[in-house]
């Protein structure tokens, strides 16, 4: 009950998103908080992301009729409450015992759908039976097909709505402010990760009760590797540089129901994915997390918007932070956004409170800018919204 009270507390303060950022890096120890929150080497798509949003101005319309504006969109033939969905985010647990869950949760009493992902801390079905709601199964494209294929039938025996194949990780990226903290898989206590902990008692707390929990979808994958940690580790030593166009179209004729492509920023890899009968498509460079360097996703966008020839709808993921850069998106011809970071922050700050804070903060400022615009209905807006 304590608990409860504290994270309400701590989540009705939050007036933002960085609000929610700046109180997860008071409860995580900076091995864990750099972990969440950076990118690759310089991190310049990292900040390229955000400033893509910050650097595209509105052009506001007045005398609309705004007192009632509606945010529910079709996805993927059905509706969603808001132009938003929750990307996968791995790991989550070892920020906040019980994370993917409590974003689940949040997902679905917005309305919105939830991903999860392949090296989450919560299993396929413990999600489905925990926060029924729209699941999306996101997939990382492991060396063991077999092993894959397992994780793809279990997410539909589960009912997951949609499959999301992640394509844009042959190989992981270098993430330096990892390497600098002593943050490596398999996860070692180290003196500076020690040292770290100490200052962070609520977190070591609750580790050094309960240690670190499993990536539940890989139990297995590495049979060589039992513990936690080396599960955890096992997917970067597992995935697989050969995967391309004809094995994309074996799980595409696996899959039967809704697939989803992310970790696309060209036209051409566009129009193919539309052709072979995709179902949507997600401008992403993975968070800034893998190639540093990667044009903006938002800046991306256009192109590959133009190469899926509006046959298949289009999602940007990577540097949402606000509710207006949902209506920037959307402005775009977006179908909507992934956010990972935002509510990432909220749960580890908060737990479920925080996240449904997270989207609590992100939904209240997309209808506020809509009213500020002039925009009556999310899905009617036009690209002469932005300003040149």
């Amino acid at each position: 009950m304590f608990g409860t009270r504290r994270h309400a507390t701590i989540a009705a303060r939050a007036h933002c998103i960085e609000d929610l950022r700046q109180e997860a890096r008071r409860y995580l120890p900076r091995v864990m908080f750099d972990f969440f929150d950076g990118g690759a080497e310089e991190e310049q798509t990292l900040s390229a992301n955000r400033q893509a949003f910050k650097e595209t101005y509105l052009r506001p319309r007045v005398l609309n009729n705004v007192e009632r504006v509606n945010t529910e969109i079709d996805l993927l033939g059905l509706p969603a409450r808001f132009p938003i969905c929750i990307a996968p985010t791995g790991g989550v647990g070892y920020g906040r015992r019980g994370g993917d869950i409590a974003i689940a949760k949040a997902a679905a009493r917005f309305g919105i759908p939830y991903t999860l992902s392949t090296s989450a801390t919560a299993s396929i079905e413990q999600v489905a039976e925990a926060a029924p709601g729209r699941l999306w199964f996101q997939a990382y494209i492991l060396k063991d097909q077999a092993f894959l294929h397992k994780l793809i039938e279990r997410a539909r025996v589960a009912e997951y709505e949609a499959l999301m194949i992640t394509v844009d990780l042959p190989v992981g990226g270098k993430r330096e402010r990892d390497l600098r903290n002593g943050f490596r898989a398999p996860f070692k206590l180290t003196p500076q990760v020690a040292w770290d902990g100490i200052q962070h008692p609520r977190w070591a707390a609750v580790v050094a009760m309960r240690g670190f929990p499993f990536t539940e979808n890989l139990r297995g994958l590495d049979r060589a590797a039992p513990t936690a940690a080396n599960a955890a580790s096992a997917v970067g030593r597992n995935y697989d540089p050969t995967f391309d166009w004809d094995r994309l179209r074996q799980l595409r004729d696996l899959w039967p129901r809704k697939l989803v492509v992310k970790g696309v920023m060209c036209a051409d890899d566009a129009q193919r994915l539309a052709d072979m009968g995709c179902d949507a498509i997600i401008v992403s460079n993975h968070g800034g997390r893998q190639l540093d360097g990667a044009m903006a996703t938002f800046r991306a966008f256009p192109e590959v918007l133009r190469g899926a020839g509006g046959r298949i709808p289009v999602l940007v993921d990577g540097g949402v932070r606000r509710g207006v850069d949902v209506l920037k998106a959307c402005a775009a011809g977006a179908r909507g956004v992934l956010i990972g970071r935002a509510t990432l922050f909220g749960a580890m700050a908060a737990g479920q409170a925080g996240a449904e804070r997270a989207l609590e903060i992100l939904t209240d400022e997309l209808a506020r800018s809509m009213r500020l615009c002039g925009v009556a209905d999310v899905a009617h807006v036009t690209a002469d919204l932005i300003g040149s």
